[in-house]
């Protein structure tokens, strides 16, 4: 692909380094927002960058995700538990993924992979 897959991740504990090494090691630019409660900016922080896709992490799964959507309007799938059901999002044409706890480098590779995949077609 020639534009870089802008990822944009938000963890409610401020976590999400792995998630964002894993985007880059598949070739696409992560931003890590910063501190407690960053999944409840994702929406803002992915539109201010034009982002591709956002990837939320709470304890359920849900609220920055669907904060987003809310918000901008971006296709959500919320309540993730495995990267297989974050592929099939992918696949499905979402651009915002909300997952449980999962902060791991091949989560943010394999979403990036998915993306590519279904935009090749």
């Amino acid at each position: 692909m020639d534009e870089k897959i802008v990822v944009v991740i938000g963890d409610r504990l401020g976590k999400g380094q792995k998630v964002g090494t894993g985007v880059e090691k598949a070739g696409g630019k992560a931003i890590v927002i910063e501190g407690m409660a960053a999944d409840m900016k994702l929406g803002d922080v992915m539109h201010e960058n034009n982002a591709t896709l956002g990837i939320s992490f709470c304890g359920s799964g849900g609220a920055g995700a669907l904060m987003a959507a809310n918000k901008y309007g971006y296709k959500v799938k919320h309540h993730l538990r495995s990267i297989e059901a974050g592929e099939t999002a992918i696949r499905e044409g979402c651009d915002v993924l909300g997952f449980g706890f999962m902060d791991l480098e091949d989560l943010g590779y394999r979403i990036v992979k998915a993306y590519e995949a279904k935009m090749k077609g």
